[in-house]
């Protein structure tokens, strides 16, 4: 698996990830609000979640990220009273959704290879206290290791191309993922992408040139590293850093620029997308080989930089 990506990526050059699909659902008239977010429309309108899959790999994608983020089998069992099978298939199913999406797309006279990522979201997402971005939770690496298990579990089972494991704030956290996909699940493999404290420091206090050295290690099973739900200029600043310090390739796909306020559950700040095919190229001149975008942007960001990208200038 690794071999083939790897040769994909060469071909390619740059793989384009899609963008935020809570944003998406909540701008087509889901009410996305739960513990569960996006979970809730998995379990209930699940058509709705391969449309936008869809509507990514038309607008550019070559990467769909399956709508697993906050559906841990954890917080499936603690919302929707499910058992151990039934929050596994449920995560199954977010997988079968983007994987039907592709097959769409292929039908639509999409010729690229598309590929399927499922999303790995850390404990802090379970915990929803917004402190995916803060990484102030302690857990032992076997707790850790018991809280990602099943999902990494249920998502390689359905035969995800990938993992995402992202919006990561905490080391020992990564750590913990990398022992158990080298001792439990060999074949896997997946980006790592972190929120940070500032663009050379995980939201921990971590340095990244530490963090990167820890992936460099599991190089056989990671396939990018990098960023994700942060500020585009944070972003940049943590491309320009970690450059030199890895031969990984890297990742990048930051949120819209707003900042998320987790006891009044609302975003706050101002969009910051106007000159965002200029900071895709940049990004792209940094050296990040998987490109896109998270939190409030949409398939019209994504197919705006898709296609710079593509022509390589504004």
């Amino acid at each position: 698996m690794m071999e083939d990506f790897r040769t994909l990526l060469a071909a390619m050059g740059t793989l384009i990830i899609d963008g935020a699909l809570a944003t998406e659902l909540e701008a087509r008239g889901h009410n996305l609000d739960h513990p569960l977010w996006s979970g809730i429309v998995l379990r209930d309108r699940p058509k709705a979640i391969q449309e936008v899959h869809l509507n990514y790999y038309v607008a550019g994608a070559d990467i769909a990220i399956t709508a697993s983020y906050q559906a841990s089998p954890r917080g499936l069992k603690e919302h929707f009273n499910m058992n151990d099978d039934e929050a596994a298939n449920l995560i199954k199913d977010s997988v079968k959704l983007a994987q039907q999406a592709r097959y769409e797309a292929y039908g639509q006279g999409i010729e690229r290879r598309l590929l399927v990522a499922g999303s790995v979201g850390p404990l802090g997402a379970y915990l929803a206290d917004g402190s995916e971005y803060r990484g102030d939770y302690e857990r032992t690496g076997e707790e850790f290791k018991a809280f990602h298990r099943p999902r990494i579990a249920a998502l390689v089972d359905a035969g995800a191309d990938l993992l995402a494991v992202e919006t990561m704030p905490k080391f020992e956290e990564i750590q913990a993922i990398l022992e158990l996909l080298s001792d439990e699940f060999p074949t896997a493999i997946g980006w790592v992408s972190c929120t940070l404290k500032d663009a050379k420091h995980l939201s921990d206090g971590t340095r990244l040139e530490d963090l990167l050295k820890h992936l460099e290690r599991h190089a056989n099973q990671v396939v990018a590293a990098g960023v994700n739900c942060i500020p585009s200029d944070l972003a940049q600043g943590a491309l320009e850093h970690m450059r030199p310090l890895t031969n990984l390739p890297l990742v990048c796909y930051p949120n819209s620029g707003e900042t998320w306020d987790a006891e009044n559950h609302k975003w706050l700040g101002r969009e910051s997308n106007a000159d965002i095919v200029k900071q895709a190229l940049k990004w792209e001149d940094a050296k990040a080989k998987l490109i896109g975008g998270c939190c409030r942007t949409g398939p019209r960001y994504l197919e705006v930089i898709s296609s710079a990208l593509a022509a390589g200038h504004v």
